[in-house]
């Protein structure tokens, strides 16, 4: 695989769009070398039926250890993880410990990304505001109407940002990110996060990991939810392949 990864780690293997037997995945998710605006990047899995979430109603059901890479290389690349509280309560969201990411990725930066999290209610598990180191600080983007007592319990420990009134709005959120110096998002999702971000216009890269399972017709699509939609037309970058999984990524097509 790349330079970066140990012995043990997953063989990467490039088929779009020119064939390479080994891939460096530090190269191949080069954010843009110059970013004068937020550039906002998902990274999504989903079976090979299309389904966003295995058995147990999370998508790390469907995850395996190259995925796992993947994800180490976009989080080590990125400024700020981005992510809505209902994944961050499924998938059991805590801040970004130096082992998932790829340490030479982050040179000149903090040791690993924040993570940001999009809630109204500010319903959190505290770990994920108590536990992030003081030069990472998780940021809670939550609402004018957000219940005050939580804002001060969460104020406490981590930065909290109003992006909106009754509901947070994708751009006031970018925004307060880019305040802050964090220019390469990458959004977790889930499903209903990533379609309001993209309904905003916002989504400039989908990196997608299609996984080699079934899961039937129950788990929703990567986006889902009852917001305007946006049709959007990608192109697709490059395509890799490792331990029978898919790893595809586009870019929003002018």
């Amino acid at each position: 695989m790349s330079s970066l990864a140990d012995s043990g780690a997953p063989h990467f293997r490039a088929l779009l769009p020119h064939p390479a037997p080994d891939v460096d995945l530090a190269t191949a998710y080069a954010y843009p070398a110059v970013l004068n605006r937020p550039w906002l990047r998902a990274n999504m899995i989903a079976s090979a039926d299309g389904g966003a979430w295995g058995p147990s109603g999370r998508s790390r059901d469907l995850s395996s250890a190259a995925d796992r890479t993947a994800m180490g290389i976009l989080r080590g690349l990125c400024d700020v993880v981005l992510a809505g509280a209902g994944t961050a309560r499924i998938e059991g969201y805590r801040p970004v410990r130096p082992r998932e990411v790829w340490g030479r990725l982050r040179e000149g930066r903090t040791a690993t990304p924040p993570v940001a999290v999009v809630t109204r209610t500010l319903d959190l598990n505290p770990a994920l505001l108590a536990e992030a180191p003081e030069d990472a600080r998780t940021i809670v983007l939550t609402t004018e109407s957000a219940p005050a007592a939580r804002r001060r319990a969460a104020a406490r420990s981590s930065e909290v940002v109003l992006a909106g009134d009754d509901s947070v709005r994708p751009e006031k959120a970018m925004a307060a990110l880019a305040e802050r110096g964090l220019f390469r998002v990458l959004t977790e999702g889930g499903p209903h996060l990533l379609a309001e971000f993209t309904s905003a216009g916002l989504l400039d890269e989908l990196c997608l990991t299609v996984s080699p399972h079934l899961t039937g017709p129950g788990p929703s699509r990567i986006v889902a939810g009852n917001v305007p939609s946006h049709a959007q037309n990608l192109e697709l970058g490059h395509l890799l392949e490792s331990e029978s999984s898919l790893f595809l990524r586009y870019t929003k097509r002018d």
